[in-house]
């Protein structure tokens, strides 16, 4: 079968590899039929060295059931599924408190994880497949697969951020950065009830985007300037919820200027830095709480289905190109010099 590697900085292939095939019992062989690239996947374009590749990619995806192990119970094949980015039993103590992320099964892993399986690929073994995949109501040629694909990792994550930070009807909410997990967190906080979503991002194409999904303002600039159009934009004090969609020191920093006492940070852009302000004149002595993390995406899946089979949100909007395996290296590309937002891979 085929999938795409990456070799080091820059360096991405679609080879032939082995194919996937069950190994335990509670395995499932799925054959991928739409994939994607993620914006946390240019991390190691930027900075992978060539001792560290090549690693298979992907960890988003949608496929056919083609083989059960025979321990696994809820699948059969040809049932249509998605899958979190993070695999786990869905029955341990952590996944009954809708953490998964933190599943104590031995085999609970996210997909880079797994050094032989990647889900921009022609298929993929699924470990904990009862656990982790979750079958959709529709054909494999909805046009609504664009959309419940967001539900693997992208929308979920956006969720995440505005659910762990409490957005509630009335909050004001500030979201960090304009990439994919940007603009559903801006579509998120809407659909917890936000009375003002501020969008701070640079890329018109992606902010107008943004305003579609639910932003009610935009800020484009940085640093202090940014902060202090915000806190203008607030009413002086800064909004209730930031939503910190990009991972880097200066999107923290933007965060701590523009909550206000009593606020949230909610971080889900994997933190590309170990240090980060807490004390008394940043955190601390205004009783500003950070939260956030690892999505636990399947936790969401259930909940937000539904909202996107009604056609109520159609996060499916952040996929602004769309190729085959082949096209998958020069997706990367594209997406790293930002001529694509978030590209689909149909198979």
């Amino acid at each position: 079968m085929r999938a795409t590697l990456m070799y080091s900085a820059g360096d991405v292939r679609v080879e032939d590899v082995p194919d996937s095939t069950i190994k335990n019992p509670t395995d499932a062989l799925v054959r991928i039929t739409a994939s994607c690239i993620c914006g946390s996947d240019l991390h190691p374009f930027h900075s992978m060295t060539a001792a560290d590749g090549p690693a298979r990619m992907g960890h988003e995806f949608i496929g056919i059931v083609e083989e059960v192990g025979s321990a696994v119970s809820t699948l059969a094949k040809g049932d249509l599924v998605v899958s979190p980015f993070a695999i786990s039993d869905n029955t341990c103590e952590f996944c009954r408190e809708n953490l998964q992320t933190s599943c104590t099964h031995h085999e609970a892993t996210f997909w880079d994880g797994i050094a032989d399986e990647g889900a921009q690929a022609e298929a993929i073994r699924v470990p904990l497949a009862d656990g982790t995949l979750v079958k959709l109501p529709v054909a494999p040629d909805s046009a609504l697969m664009p959309s419940l694909l967001t539900l693997a990792d992208v929308l979920g994550t956006g969720y995440h951020a505005a659910k762990i930070g409490g957005v509630t009807p009335g909050s004001r909410v500030t979201v960090i950065g304009d990439g994919a997990v940007g603009l559903l967190a801006v579509q998120s906080a809407k659909l917890l009830g936000a009375e003002q979503i501020v969008l701070m991002g640079r890329h018109q194409d992606r902010t107008d985007l943004g305003r579609e999904l639910g932003a009610t303002d935009v800020v484009a600039e940085r640093g202090e300037e940014g902060i202090a159009e915000v806190r203008d934009l607030t009413g002086g004090h800064g909004s209730h919820v930031v939503l910190e969609a990009v991972g880097h020191m200066p999107a923290y920093e933007q965060a701590v200027g523009v909550v206000r006492p009593g606020g949230v940070i909610s971080r889900v852009g994997v933190p590309q830095y170990a240090d980060a302000p807490i004390g008394f004149a940043s955190l601390f002595g205004r009783n500003v709480r950070l939260a956030g993390g690892p999505a636990p995406v399947r936790a969401y899946i259930d909940e937000l289905m539904p909202h996107i089979l009604s056609g109520e949100i159609e996060p499916g909007k952040v996929f602004d190109a769309t190729t085959n395996l082949d096209g998958a290296p020069a997706g990367y590309r594209d997406m790293d010099e930002r001529t694509s937002l978030k590209v689909l891979i149909n198979l």
